[in-house]
C-alpha cells in the first residue's frame, strides 16, 4: 500500500483537516431520533502524531453542543467555532506517538454550507441520509476531514425499530431492545472521512444476484413500492461487478450495497462500499444504468485509491466516466471510441479554460471535468494499446490500494507501460486547457494515415 499525504492544508479547503497527525481508527456510537431530527454521539478516535509534538490540534465538527473532550483519558481544553474543534491536550502529544481523542456531542444535524449547497447529513421526510462529498462529513461526526487521511471505522447507530440503518461495510450485529434497534457496522479498509455513507429509512432488502463462492455480496435497500422497477434497473449490476473485476482487479472491499431513497437526488453519491440513489434514478427502463456503472467504478477509483487532495479529483471522476464507456462497450452498447467522439464534440462547443490537473474549487464538479477526464483516460488507452493499458490500470489499483495518489503519480505510473513517452499527451490533456484532437487507437491512426 502506498500512501501519499499532501503537506499542509488542502488548497481548495484550507479550513478542513489537520496535516499534523493522521487517524488510524474511528469508533462512533450514535443515537438518532428521526421525528425531532435529534442526534447524540460519542467518538473514540485513535490517531498518530506527525513529526512534531502536538500542543494542540484540530478536528472538524459542525454546530453541535459538545459534552466532553478527552485526550488519552484526560480532560482537554477546547474551543469550538466555525466548524473547527480545536483541542489542547493537558500534556502535549509527543512526535510520532499514538494518542486517543474522545468527543461527545449532540444536537440537530443539518447539512454544512458549501459552494454546491448543503452537504452531509440530510433530514428526509421519513429518515435521513448522508452524502458528504467533498466536505460534508463534519455535519454529523468529528473528523480530520481531508481525503488522504484514511482510517478504519466501527459505527453503531441506534434508532427506532421501524427504520433500517445502512452503512458502508459489514453488518456485525443488529440488536433490538424495546422500541429501538442498534446496528453495528465495521469498515475495516482505510476510508476517507467524506466516504462514510449512512442511510436511515424504511427499506426492503434484496440480494442482487448470487455472489457464489468467493464472490462479492451485493444488496439493494429500497422502498417496497420501487422493487419492480429496481429489479430491472439494477439487474445488470452483477455483470458490471464481474466485468470490472476482470478489467480493474479484485473488488477492494468485503461487499457492496446500493440504497434508493424515497426522495429525489440531483445525482447519485458514492460512499465506500455503498452508493446512494434517488427515487428519480429508478424508472424500470434502465434509464440510469450508466450511473449504476459510474458509482460502482468509484469503489476502485476514488474509494480504494483516493486522492491526496481535491486538486486531483479528475483521477476519480475521469476513470468512473470511462468505466461507463467500458460497460457500454462490453455490454452491447456504443463503443468507448464512439462515446469518446460524442464527448469530444460536446467539449468542442464549450469554453476551453478547464485544467484537469488543477481545475480550481469552483470547477471541480464541472461536467467538463468528467467528460475531459474520460477522454484523457481514453487517450492513454489509445497510446498504450489495450493489453498494456489494462495491465497498467490493474497495477495502478493494486500498488495503491488503500492509499492516496496525485496526478503526477499517475503520469509516472502510466509512462512505465508505454513504448513511447507520454509527456506530450499529459501536457495536452491533463495540464493544458485547449481541447486536443480526438484520440484514436493506433490501428485506426495507421489506417487513416494509409
Amino acid at each position: 500500500m502506498a500512501v501519499q499525504q499532501s503537506v499542509g492544508p488542502d488548497p481548495y479547503f484550507p479550513a478542513n483537516g489537520d496535516s499534523r497527525y493522521r487517524v488510524h481508527r474511528y469508533e462512533l456510537t450514535l443515537d438518532y431520533r428521526p421525528g425531532p431530527n435529534r442526534l447524540s454521539g460519542a467518538a473514540r478516535i485513535n490517531a498518530i502524531a506527525g513529526r512534531s509534538a502536538l500542543a494542540e490540534f484540530q478536528l472538524n465538527l459542525a454546530d453541535f453542543k459538545i459534552g466532553r473532550v478527552r485526550v488519552d483519558g484526560r480532560p482537554a481544553h477546547y474551543t469550538h467555532r466555525g466548524g473547527r474543534l480545536r483541542v489542547r491536550p493537558a500534556k502535549p502529544v509527543r512526535a510520532g506517538a499514538a494518542f486517543t481523542v474522545e468527543v461527545q456531542w449532540s444536537g440537530n444535524p443539518k447539512p454544512v454550507s458549501s459552494p454546491w449547497g448543503g452537504l452531509g447529513w440530510e433530514e428526509l421526510d421519513d429518515g435521513a441520509l448522508v452524502a458528504s462529498q467533498p466536505v460534508g462529513a463534519p455535519s454529523w461526526y468529528p473528523c480530520n476531514d481531508r481525503p488522504a487521511d484514511k482510517a478504519s471505522y466501527l459505527i453503531s447507530v441506534t434508532t427506532p425499530s421501524a427504520y433500517s440503518v445502512v452503512a458502508g461495510g459489514r453488518l456485525l450485529t443488529r440488536t433490538t431492545k424495546a422500541s429501538t434497534t442498534t446496528w453495528v457496522y465495521e469498515q475495516s479498509a482505510p476510508t476517507s472521512s467524506y466516504l462514510i455513507g449512512l442511510s436511515i429509512g424504511k427499506y426492503q432488502t434484496v440480494l442482487l444476484g448470487d455472489p457464489g463462492l468467493g464472490g462479492v455480496p451485493q444488496h439493494g435497500h429500497i422502498p417496497a413500492r420501487l422493487l419492480p422497477e429496481f429489479s430491472r434497473d439494477f439487474a445488470r449490476q452483477p455483470g458490471m461487478m464481474h466485468l470490472f473485476q476482470q478489467l480493474f482487479g479484485p473488488y477492494p472491499f468485503d461487499e457492496y450495497a446500493v440504497v434508493v431513497t424515497e426522495e429525489e437526488l440531483d445525482v447519485p453519491v458514492e460512499a465506500q462500499g455503498l452508493s446512494l440513489f434517488g427515487a428519480n434514478h429508478v424508472d424500470g427502463a434502465r434509464g440510469s444504468e450508466r450511473l449504476v456503472a459510474h458509482e460502482l467504478a468509484h469503489q476502485w477509483f476514488g474509494n480504494s485509491v483516493s486522492i491526496a487532495d481535491w486538486r486531483h479529483i479528475w483521477l476519480n471522476e475521469g476513470f468512473a466516466k470511462y468505466a461507463e464507456w467500458l460497460w457500454s462497450e462490453r455490454s452491447g452498447g456504443r463503443s468507448a471510441q464512439q462515446l469518446a467522439a460524442a464527448a469530444h464534440r460536446l467539449l468542442a462547443t464549450q469554453p476551453q479554460d478547464l485544467r484537469l490537473a488543477d481545475p480550481g474549487r469552483k470547477s471541480m464538479f464541472d461536467d467538463r471535468l468528467y467528460e475531459r477526464g474520460g477522454l484523457a483516460v481514453h487517450a492513454v488507452r489509445c497510446a498504450l494499446g489495450d493489453d498494456a493499458f489494462f495491465h497498467m490500470v490493474r497495477a495502478w489499483l493494486g500498488v495503491h490500494r488503500g492509499g492516496s495518489v496525485t496526478t503526477a503519480t499517475f503520469a509516472a505510473h502510466a509512462a512505465r507501460f508505454a513504448s513511447e513517452p507520454l509527456d506530450e499527451l499529459f501536457a495536452a490533456w491533463v495540464y493544458g486547457t485547449a481541447l486536443p484532437p480526438l484520440p484514436t487507437p493506433s490501428a485506426q491512426r495507421g489506417a487513416a494515415s494509409a
